[in-house]
């Protein structure tokens, strides 16, 4: 689930600064990596930076009302929540700290992350680890989950830790459309057939970006050639199908394809003021949380397609040259605990999904997961489970998002 726009000068900064990276392991020998005894010795005293995306109120809260508390409180560790609107700033960050030769007392202790995001600081040797099975609560991941293994296609190796998952939905009002199109092909044919009242926003917003993933698919006839081996000429014969497809769709789109929204809280309150018929969210208990909010009607539901909807999992990774190394994995071990799980998947709270599985748990725990309430709008995990698909390699996801803004929005 990772995080929000990402302006193309960052694009540009990453590719240039990748040219005159050192070859990996060709600076400083890199940290060995700590024994989980070790780590909670001298965790504490610590202060995590943990460099986020700030965007969500309810992560937030999470954030600086539960979890700095807790691990202030279980191991005398600081937590402190350092806000950005994209983590690829960070990342830039740290690729300028490497070419510096900065290899220690980094200011970035711990970081959310996936895609390609990670699969640039793997390359380029940015990230402290493998220290994921160091954690004491990794025995309660499923690790052989495709979303968990690999992180958009790139093996995790350790180098980062799960926290949460998110798969997409689509969002609608039961009053206004009772019916709603229940597959891509479907969709195509409700957005002709009711012009005007149906958008997205504009890529590289995440959430657009994911809608654009699935037109990939669906122009492309397959999602498992993505999965493997493929060559650039059927990425290029599928990703222009892709933009041919949504040139088709502009016309029928809010405002003539014109404009796009800039954010997904945009296309909420085009929504919610009845000016769009859906909505749609990489996280699935957002129309709940919105429910309760008051933003959204009692009457809002969500769904997923029939052929399935695009799920991945959200991670956190430390620096290379983090600071406080030892509290930062600490942190990402409580992530993972049972208690920050549960709390987290409440929907009141922030009603994201556990990454840990519960049958992996003891029995107490288990029957708490089992009976913790989901919001009005959010469907059930096996109905979830039943409809997912894997992201595309993060490759794919920047060839779509820099397409999209060369081959749709400048398609005058």
């Amino acid at each position: 689930m990772q995080l929000k726009k990402r302006p193309l000068f960052l694009y540009v900064l990453l590719l240039v600064l990748s040219f005159t990276l050192p070859v990996p392991g060709s600076a400083a020998a890199k940290k060995e990596v700590l024994s989980w005894d070790e780590a909670v010795k001298m965790s504490r005293g610590q202060t995590v930076d943990w460099y986020m995306w700030g965007g969500s109120p309810a992560v937030n809260r999470y954030v600086n009302g539960y979890l700095a508390p807790e691990l202030k409180k279980k191991y005398g560790i600081h937590l402190r929540q350092v806000p950005v609107k994209d983590i690829a700033e960070v990342v830039s960050k740290l690729i300028v700290e490497k070419q510096a030769g900065k290899d220690s007392d980094g200011s970035v202790d711990l970081m959310w992350i996936n895609g390609e995001n990670f699969r640039t600081c793997k390359q380029h040797d940015l990230l402290y680890g493998p220290f994921a099975d160091k954690l004491p609560n990794q025995q309660f991941v499923d690790w052989s989950k495709p979303t968990v293994k690999n992180d958009f296609g790139t093996p995790v190796d350790g180098m980062e830790s799960p926290w949460g998952s998110a798969q997409m939905v689509m969002i609608y009002d039961t009053a206004r459309t009772p019916q709603p199109p229940k597959s891509i092909s479907a969709l195509i044919a409700w957005i002709k057939a009711n012009p005007g009242r149906f958008t997205y926003p504009a890529p590289p917003d995440f959430t657009g970006s994911v809608l654009v993933r699935h037109f990939f698919y669906h122009a492309a006839g397959t999602v498992d050639t993505w999965q493997g081996e493929y060559s650039a000429a059927e990425l290029t014969k599928a990703a222009d199908a892709t933009y041919t497809l949504l040139n088709d769709l502009k016309s029928s789109l809010w405002r003539n394809g014109d404009t796009y929204p800039e954010s997904p809280v945009k296309m909420n309150t085009l929504f919610a003021d009845g000016q769009i018929d859906f909505s749609f969210s990489y996280h699935q208990g957002e129309a709940s949380r919105n429910i309760l909010d008051g933003l959204f009607p009692e009457t809002v539901r969500t769904y997923v397609f029939d052929e399935g909807t695009i799920t991945n999992t959200h991670f956190v990774a430390i620096p290379y040259n983090a600071k406080d190394t030892a509290a930062a994995m600490v942190v990402a071990n409580f992530l993972l605990s049972p208690a920050a799980q549960l709390e987290k998947a409440v929907p009141e709270v922030w009603g994201d999904f556990p990454e840990i599985s519960p049958h992996k748990l003891p029995v107490p725990w288990q029957e708490k997961f089992t009976g913790l309430p989901k919001g009005k709008a959010t469907l059930s995990d096996a109905e979830l489970q039943a409809h997912q698909l894997p992201e595309p390699p993060s490759t794919i996801l920047i060839e779509l998002e820099k397409g999209w803004v060369d081959h749709v929005l400048k398609n005058r």
